[in-house]
């Protein structure tokens, strides 16, 4: 058993099994990313290989009631059915989906959504500059 599926163990089997299946569709959309434990934030996060040490773009955060997925760049992704949240915690830049254990994963909504933030995450400074100005106009 990887260290993933260890730690994944320690919650219901619900949460887990949806955490798994988050996992899944995140490497589904972004076969290069990089997953690691990240035991100190208690989430599973994910790395571009474009920079030195990688590009922090998406994680998945189980609790004991819950899991998270969410991305780094959320508010410049394009949400236009308003699914993801986060805005009213007035969080800077992540947005999220939150299930939970009765909950069902549209898989395509995850993908889409994961896929828009590795390529905002790849994008130039000065890119994510430009099209943070265009969704605020």
């Amino acid at each position: 058993m990887d260290e993933i599926a260890q730690y994944l163990a320690y919650y219901p089997q619900p949460i887990a099994a949806h955490a798994q299946r988050l996992r899944d569709l995140v490497l589904e959309a972004v076969p290069t990313a990089v997953e690691r434990l990240l035991p100190g934030w208690r989430l599973i996060g994910y790395d571009l290989p474009i920079t030195r040490h990688g590009t922090y773009f998406a994680w998945v955060w189980p609790e004991q009631e819950r899991v998270h997925v969410g991305w780094q760049v959320g508010t410049l992704m394009a949400d236009p059915s308003g699914l993801l949240r986060g805005a009213h915690l007035k969080l800077k830049k992540v947005r999220y989906l939150t299930y939970g254990p009765g909950d069902r994963i549209v898989a395509g909504v995850v993908v889409d959504f994961t896929r828009d933030a590795a390529r905002i995450a790849a994008m130039s400074r000065g890119e994510r500059q430009l099209l943070a100005l265009a969704r605020t106009a």
